[in-house]
C-alpha cells in the first residue's frame, strides 16, 4: 500500500464513525459487519411487511377483485399475534438447548413458520379470487387459506424481530446498545424502501404467475437473509443446556418484571405514544390528495418524506443515547416534536399551505423515530439479563398491538366523522383533522403518563451526584 492509500484508509476510518450513520456502534467485540450481517433480519422483516401491507393490499383489491372488507381482515391477522411477543421473549430467556442456544432456535423456527405463510399465500390468494381452477374447490377453501397464509406470516415476523433484537442486546455491550438499536430501525426501514421498489419494478406488467413468482422469491430470500443474520452470532453456552434447572413460569417471571412500579407505566406511554404516532398511516395520502389536492406522485413522495424523518430521528437518538443520555427523556422529546408537527398538518388544510403538509409529515417521522428508540432503549436498559426478551417482548406486543388499533381507528373515525356530518364534503378535511386532532391530545396524555418517570429519573440523578 503506498502512502496515498495509506492516508486515505486512515482518513476513512477517522471520519467514517462520525458520518457514516450508526458505524459507531461497531465494537471490537462486535465489529460492523457482523452487525450488519445480523440486522439482515430486520431487512426480510421489513420485505414481509411491504409484500403484506403494501404490495398485496393493492394487489389483491384492484388485480384479483377481492373484497375491500375481506382484504382488511386478512392484513389485520398478523396482529392477532402481536401480544404473545413477550411470551416468545419470555420462552427465549429461558429456552435450553442441547446446542446451548438461547436464541437461535426461535428465530430458526420463526423464519420456516414466516416461510411456510409465503409458500402457500400465492395459491390461497389465487383460490380466494377465483382465479385458474378456483372454481373447482369450495369458496371457504380460499378464505381459509389466505387466513393460515397470513397468520402464518405474522407469527414468523413476531418471532424473528422479538427474539432478533434480543439476541442484538445480548452481543451488544450496554454503552453501545442504543447505536445497535438504531441500526436495526435503519435496516428494517431500508429492507421496507428496497422491497416496495422491487415489488414494484417487478410487478408492472401483473399476472398471476408472476404474483406466484414474486412472492415465493420472497419467501426464499427470507430463508437466506435469517440463515446469513444468524451464522455464528450466538455463542454456545453449557450452563443453557442444564435441562433439571427450575425456571420460573411466564406468571412469576411476568410478576418480577412488574414488580417495578415503572414497568406498567413505561408499556402505558409506549401504547400512547405509539397510538398518537400510528393513527394517521393511512390518511396522509388520502388527505394531501383529497384536501390540498395534490397528484398521486407528489402524495407518494409523503411515505419517503416520512421514513426520511424517521432516519434522521433514530440517527440522533442514537448518538445522543449512546452518550448515556436518558433514554425517556429522548422519549418526552420526541412526544413534544409530535405536538408542532400534528398542529402543520391540520393548520395545513386551512392555509392551503403544501409546505408546511411536508414539515409537519416530516416533523412526525422525526419525533416518531425519538420516541420510538427512546422507548426501545430505555426497555433495554431496565431489564436484567435474564428477562431481555421478556422485557422486549412486551414492548414489541404493546407497540404492534397499539399500532395496529391506532391505524384501523383512524380509518373508522375519519369515516365516522363524514357519516355523521353528511352536509359536509370530506374536501373540507373535517374527518383528517379529527383524526390529527385526537392524535394531538393523546400525545399531551403521553406526556402526562411520562412525568413520573421523569421525575424518578431526576430524583435518581441528584442522588448519584450527591454520592459523587
Amino acid at each position: 500500500m503506498n502512502i496515498v492509500s495509506r492516508a486515505l484508509m486512515r482518513t476513512w476510518a477517522r471520519l467514517g464513525p462520525r458520518f457514516l450513520p450508526f458505524a459507531d456502534a461497531a465494537t471490537p467485540e462486535l465489529p460492523l459487519s457482523r452487525l450488519l450481517r445480523l440486522s439482515l433480519f430486520q431487512v426480510s422483516v421489513g420485505m414481509a411487511l411491504v409484500l403484506l401491507i403494501g404490495t398485496l393490499n393493492r394487489v389483491m383489491i384492484v388485480e384479483l377483485g377481492v373484497p375491500v372488507s375481506l382484504v382488511a381482515i386478512m392484513i389485520s391477522l398478523p396482529l392477532v399475534f402481536a401480544p404473545f411477543r413477550a411470551l416468545i421473549g419470555y420462552k427465549s430467556d429461558i429456552h435450553t438447548s442441547a446446542l446451548g442456544w438461547r436464541r437461535v432456535p426461535f428465530i430458526w423456527k420463526g423464519t420456516m413458520v414466516q416461510f411456510g405463510g409465503l409458500a402457500i399465500m400465492p395459491f390461497a390468494l389465487l383460490v380466494l379470487s377465483g382465479g385458474g381452477n378456483a372454481h373447482q374447490w369450495p369458496a371457504w377453501i380460499g378464505d381459509a387459506g389466505a387466513a393460515v397464509a397470513f397468520l402464518l406470516v405474522g407469527a414468523g415476523l413476531h418471532t424473528c424481530q422479538t427474539v432478533g433484537l434480543a439476541l442484538a442486546t445480548d452481543l451488544a455491550p450496554a454503552e453501545s446498545q442504543p447505536k445497535v438499536v438504531g441500526l436495526m430501525y435503519v435496516m428494517l426501514l431500508f429492507g421496507m424502501i428496497a422491497s416496495a421498489l422491487i415489488f414494484g419494478a417487478l410487478l408492472v406488467h401483473f399476472t398471476p404467475a408472476r404474483l406466484i413468482q414474486v412472492i415465493q422469491g420472497c419467501a426464499l430470500a427470507t430463508m437466506i437473509l435469517n440463515v446469513v443474520a444468524l451464522w455464528k452470532q450466538e455463542s454456545r453456552h453449557s450452563r443453557k443446556t442444564e435441562t433439571a434447572r427450575k425456571q420460573p413460569t411466564f406468571r412469576q417471571a411476568w410478576a418480577t418484571f412488574t414488580e417495578d412500579a415503572d414497568a406498567i407505566r413505561r408499556l402505558v406511554a409506549v401504547g400512547l405514544g405509539t397510538m398518537a404516532f400510528s393513527m394517521e398511516d393511512v390518511l396522509l395520502e388520502p388527505y394531501g390528495g383529497q384536501v390540498l389536492h395534490l397528484a398521486v406522485s407528489q402524495t407518494t413522495r409523503l411515505t419517503a418524506t416520512l421514513a426520511i424523518g424517521g432516519l434522521f430521528g433514530f440517527g440522533l437518538a442514537s448518538r445522543v443515547l449512546g452518550r448515556g443520555y436518558d433514554a425517556f427523556r429522548m422519549a418526552t422529546w420526541g412526544a413534544l416534536v409530535g405536538l408542532p408537527a400534528f398542529a402543520a398538518v391540520i393548520f395545513a388544510a386551512p392555509t392551503q399551505s403544501i409546505l408546511l403538509f411536508g414539515g409537519g409529515t416530516a416533523l412526525i417521522g422525526f419525533g416518531a423515530g425519538l420516541f420510538g428508540h427512546g422507548t426501545l432503549t430505555a426497555t433495554m436498559r431496565s431489564a436484567t439479563d435474564d428477562q431481555t426478551g421478556l422485557a422486549l417482548g412486551a414492548w414489541g406486543a404493546v407497540q404492534a398491538t397499539a399500532a395496529g388499533i391506532a391505524v384501523a381507528l383512524g380509518g373508522i373515525i375519519r369515516d365516522l366523522v363524514h357519516a355523521v356530518l353528511p352536509w359536509i364534503p370530506p374536501e373540507q378535511g373535517l374527518g383528517y383533522v379529527t383524526v390529527y386532532s385526537l392524535e394531538f391530545v393523546l400525545l399531551v396524555a403521553t406526556l402526562v403518563s411520562m412525568i413520573p418517570l421523569l421525575r424518578r429519573v431526576r430524583a435518581k440523578a441528584a442522588a448519584t451526584l450527591v454520592h459523587s
